[in-house]
């Protein structure tokens, strides 16, 4: 029975001879310098041919590194790995699929496939000790790299993946590991890139990258841990939604000169339950959809102030160790975005204490009460703004004591103009003082005893009402805008 791994059952052809003697010196051999589209003899080279090579059909020459190296091949049939342990380099360059390739479950050295045209990719599992590069490629099909191990890197740089089935991604990439960096600068995946879970151990670098899939997410990196930067910046794009719920970045994030827009989904950002030590929020132009870092912890947020985030903007529990970017007073217009919650509010006015601002945080405070009125019935939002116009809702105090000044006045005018009658027989009758008098009714302790002695007449008892009332409104405002003062978290 002849050896199904011999040259003689293979029946070579010219093309495919040349491959198989140059594998054990790992010598490149070029058919040509172009992809060819078709499937032209001198150029063709059966995919059977290649996986025997790889598998061990062949030894290597003693002193030298055995490998596929091709140049310009045109690869009839399905590349068959499966499973495989592939000992040597494949490399091929500018070659043509005709079926997807089959690397599922293989382990192998260094691959790569530069410049080449395929209907798809199929390297779940694949694990592979040296780097794997798809580079300058074209690829009408779904890329699979769910679950890879690569150690050496992943570079799909200038890669162009285009998937027509609503229902799979350009790039599947859920699980995926890759510990000496990701590179996928200016590719471009239509159809929608997934690394739910997965792992960048060298960072995420998509600079340029176009990604797009108005019908669902661009990019679904859910719980992605990424170890030094993650970079979808310098002309990044997303046409759909980016979800980085649960993500972690132990070092930069950055959206600096990306647009991002969204698509079925109204959500262009959710970056929910992340951690982030640093995020680079400067898109070339403001978010076209809605941005949510709910309950998300960024350790120093670099943006372009308000103008670069979206009218629909969601903070709820959002924390944070720094702002930078615009001036701090510019903040306030940063929080007031959704529907109101305490927390926004309360973690910048910390902020603004932080950094010394206590006035900012003052203001920030008394935003919080004008975002609340809008959740209140008709006659607490009445209350609420009484409380606003006279005495800030407590940040202001310098208000109660101009209202003190200007109701001194009034009252002074009014018992100066219309005096009250003494209750006292004209011997014991004291010395009336309007100013006196006045200042004793808007003081609610009575603290001159002048308004046992003498009675208001006609309309001016109701002046002495609105004193007396709003004295006690205004000194109970003063102690406790003392009190925030003394107290700044109150």
């Amino acid at each position: 029975m002849p050896d199904p791994t011999s040259v003689e059952t293979l029946e070579l052809t010219a093309a495919e001879t040349r491959v198989w003697e140059a594998y054990p010196t790992g010598t490149m051999v070029v058919l040509g310098e172009n992809r060819p589209d078709e499937p032209l003899p001198e150029r063709t080279v059966r995919a059977e041919v290649i996986s025997r090579l790889l598998l061990g059909a062949r030894e290597g020459r003693p002193g030298h590194v055995p490998a596929v190296k091709l140049r310009g091949a045109y690869i009839r049939g399905r590349l068959r790995l499966s499973g495989g342990t592939i000992e040597c380099e494949l490399r091929l360059e500018r070659c043509h699929f005709d079926e997807v390739p089959d690397l599922s479950n293989a382990r192998t050295r260094q691959l790569r496939m530069s410049e080449c045209r395929m209907p798809g990719l199929d390297a779940g599992g694949l694990q592979a000790d040296g780097y794997v590069s798809l580079s300058r490629s074209r690829i009408d099909g779904e890329v699979r790299l769910q679950r890879a191990q690569i150690s050496g890197g992943l570079r799909m740089n200038d890669v162009i993946v285009t998937q027509s089935d609503p229902n799979r991604w350009a790039l599947f990439g859920g699980g995926l590991v890759v510990d000496a960096g990701a590179f996928l600068r200016d590719a471009e995946f239509n159809g929608g890139v997934r690394l739910v879970g997965a792992r960048m151990n060298g960072g995420l670098f998509m600079e340029g990258a176009l990604l797009c899939n108005p019908s669902g997410p661009a990019l679904d990196a859910q719980n992605i841990v990424v170890e030094d930067a993650a970079e979808f910046s310098a002309g990044f794009i997303a046409e759909g939604m980016v979800r980085l719920r649960g993500a972690k970045v132990h070092g930069t994030l950055s959206f600096d000169l990306a647009t991002l827009r969204a698509g079925a989904d109204p959500r262009a950002l959710q970056a929910t339950l992340m951690q982030v030590e640093e995020m680079l929020f400067r898109p070339t132009e403001p978010v076209n959809g809605r941005v949510a870092l709910s309950y998300s912890h960024i350790g120093t947020l670099r943006d372009g102030g308000p103008m670069v985030w979206p009218r629909e903007l969601w903070l709820r529990g959002l924390t944070y160790d720094a702002l930078r970017g615009c001036p701090p007073e510019e903040r306030l217009r940063w929080v007031g975005r959704e529907e109101y919650h305490p927390q926004p509010y309360e973690q910048l006015a910390s902020w603004y204490r932080q950094i010394g601002h206590e006035d900012l945080a003052r203001k920030a405070m008394l935003a919080k009460m004008r975002a609340r009125r809008r959740t209140l019935s008709l006659p607490a939002r009445i209350w609420s703004h009484l409380l606003d116009w006279t005495i800030g809702h407590g940040y202001r105090p310098w208000m109660a004591a101009v209202w003190v000044a200007l109701l001194l006045i009034a009252g002074t005018v009014v018992f100066s103009v219309e005096p009250p009658r003494s209750i006292r027989p004209p011997e014991e009758r004291p010395h009336y003082n309007a100013f006196i008098y006045t200042l004793d009714l808007l003081i609610p302790i009575g603290t001159f005893g002048r308004r046992e002695l003498f009675d208001p007449v006609g309309w001016t008892e109701w002046v002495a009402y609105v004193l007396i009332a709003s004295g006690w409104i205004l000194v109970t405002a003063l102690i406790a805008g003392a009190t925030r003062v003394l107290r700044p978290n109150a």
